[in-house]
């Protein structure tokens, strides 16, 4: 099965919008194809999980990076960001730690739990058994992430939204079709 259309299924795309995807297109097309379509939550899930998880993480970071955060959210960009930087089992740890404690409501715990999720074990450090994460949880966190960055300015959600996608066309054509791996 090709890369866009296991994507597509890992990140449950719309019914029209999985439609569209063929196995045969490459992910730059079938991203731009549902953005033509104005499909663009669908849009975003897909480039999200096409991505590698350290590109998808530096992305949602880019976008972020400009914007008007609260200290809390500025803490899980910066959380992220060092991930990113070093993608080390302490640094993704830390990440993780900082988007579970904050219960997954804001923006900078979304940020955080894009890197929280790109691996490792998301059981209590103190657990023996590891529980791995599913391995499109880093998507999903950036897709989260991503439409929280675009209702700062509720007005421009959708224009904010598509906008964002074009920055990861280009990491997506630097990174090639990844598997979603770090």
């Amino acid at each position: 099965m090709s890369a866009v259309l296991q994507a597509s299924m890992q990140m449950e795309l719309s019914e029209p919008a999985s439609t569209m995807l063929k196995a045969d297109m490459t992910p730059q097309v079938a991203v731009q194809a549902l953005v033509g379509a104005g499909q663009v939550q669908d849009a975003l899930k897909l480039l999200a999980r096409l991505l590698p998880k350290r590109y998808a993480v530096a992305w949602l970071c880019q976008c972020a990076r400009d914007q008007p955060l609260s200290p809390e959210d500025k803490a899980g960009a910066s959380l992220a960001e060092k991930w990113v930087r070093e993608p080390n089992e302490s640094n993704r740890r830390a990440a993780f730690e900082f988007a579970n404690a904050g219960g997954y409501k804001s923006t900078g715990a979304w940020l955080a739990a894009a890197a929280g999720w790109s691996g490792g074990s998301l059981a209590p450090a103190s657990q023996e058994t590891p529980v791995p994460p599913a391995d499109h949880l880093t998507a999903c966190a950036v897709v989260a992430g991503i439409n929280m960055l675009a209702a700062l300015v509720i007005d421009k959600f959708e224009a904010r939204r598509a906008g964002y996608i074009e920055p990861a066309m280009n990491l997506l054509n630097a990174g090639g079709a990844a598997s979603g791996s770090a």
